[in-house]
């Protein structure tokens, strides 16, 4: 696992937290500020799994 992998998805995970908290506690900002730090979690890891493909297949 590459560095960018495990960045990506430290950030989905802490964006899906953010998102159920705002979604609780009925703070729509906060959800989607959590709903958007999820998505590019998820670019970030897909490039990093990109990358891990790429070196792999060299």
């Amino acid at each position: 696992m590459n560095k960018e992998q495990v960045k990506g998805r430290v950030e989905e995970a802490k964006g899906k937290v953010k998102e159920v908290a705002g979604n609780v506690v009925g703070n729509k900002h906060l959800e989607l500020e959590g709903n958007i730090q999820k998505n590019v979690g998820k670019v970030q890891a897909g490039l990093g799994d990109l990358k891990a493909d790429i070196e792999k297949d060299r």
